[in-house]
């Protein structure tokens, strides 16, 4: 059904109060003028020359609260940016409160989706913002959480389902992240379940998809192949060792990873900028984790 705002209403003579709903042909115009707008959004939070990606999650603010590091957003934001990321995502107050006004700059992707620790189901994720609203403030992108076997799965879907169709019509990319979470889940970074939800995300019209990480380089492929658009990795909880998260990309990029999506492990580091200079001397100039590692500035 074509919604309402993008048609007309042709009275037919021949039957008096009757009306025939046809194609606005604006819309026409912007099928093709929407591809185009992704395309120029995608460059700025995808490198125009390796086609990955170093983002920085921030939208831990809703699910627990101002932890360390995103405490000062402005100044996060300037470190991470300073650093060389990508992009940066949270929620709306991102842009609203850290918006700086001056320093190096970083997309933005906005987070569409919530839930708190304290709710009833933390795994059940809903729609808190629109895609209209992320582009009202600027953003490069928005993303959608989806946990995979979750008892809530089936609105979630249906949620991204939707979200899809709109950055469509607004020519603005989506991010999905997909994790396979519920009761038949045996293992969050098991390759069967992880494959699975990346799948789902290309399947329902994402442009990146951000999951687990599956453990090995041989189990990762196996996600890579199987999805139809970049895929990049979840920090997940911040890593015991710089040298341990140096390597997990560097063996993700290796298989045909498009990137990185961390939060605490970039935020929560002693030095946040060096880090992500080194994640992206591995994401886009091939240096190796030992590389990386020996980097001081």
């Amino acid at each position: 059904m074509i919604p309402t705002y993008l048609s007309h209403k042709i009275l037919n003579p021949a039957i008096p109060g009757d009306s025939t709903i046809i194609f606005n042909f604006s819309i026409i115009m912007l099928l093709p003028m929407s591809k185009i707008g992704k395309a120029i959004r995608l460059e700025r939070i995808l490198d125009r020359k390796t086609h990955r990606t170093v983002i920085v999650p921030m939208d831990h603010g809703i699910s627990v609260g101002p932890i360390e590091g995103l405490i000062d957003i402005p100044t996060t934001v300037d470190k991470v940016a300073e650093g060389g990321a990508n992009a940066v995502l949270g929620h709306m107050g991102l842009p609203l409160h850290g918006h700086r006004g001056y320093g190096k700059d970083v997309g933005l992707i906005i987070h569409l989706s919530a839930s708190s620790s304290l709710g009833p189901d933390p795994n059940h994720k809903v729609l808190v913002t629109r895609v209209e609203d992320a582009i009202r403030v600027g953003a490069d992108a928005v993303s959608i959480h989806v946990n995979v076997g979750a008892d809530d799965e089936a609105e979630m879907l249906h949620d991204l389902g939707r979200v899809a169709r709109s950055c469509d019509l607004w020519g603005i990319p989506l991010v999905a992240m997909m994790y396979p979470r519920g009761p038949k889940v045996k293992s969050e970074h098991g390759v069967e379940y992880v494959k699975l939800a990346a799948r789902i995300g290309s399947e329902l019209g994402a442009d990146i998809v951000k999951t687990n990480y599956t453990g090995t380089p041989e189990t990762f492929r196996d996600v890579v192949r199987g999805c139809s658009v970049p895929v990049v990795i979840a920090g997940g909880p911040k890593m015991s060792t710089e040298k341990d998260l140096l390597q997990m990309v560097c063996d993700a990029v290796a298989v045909g990873g498009a990137g990185v999506a961390f939060g605490r492990n970039i935020f929560q580091a002693e030095n946040p900028t060096l880090l992500v200079r080194k994640l992206c001397a591995i994401v886009h100039k091939g240096y190796t984790a030992e590389e990386a590692e020996k980097m001081e500035k």
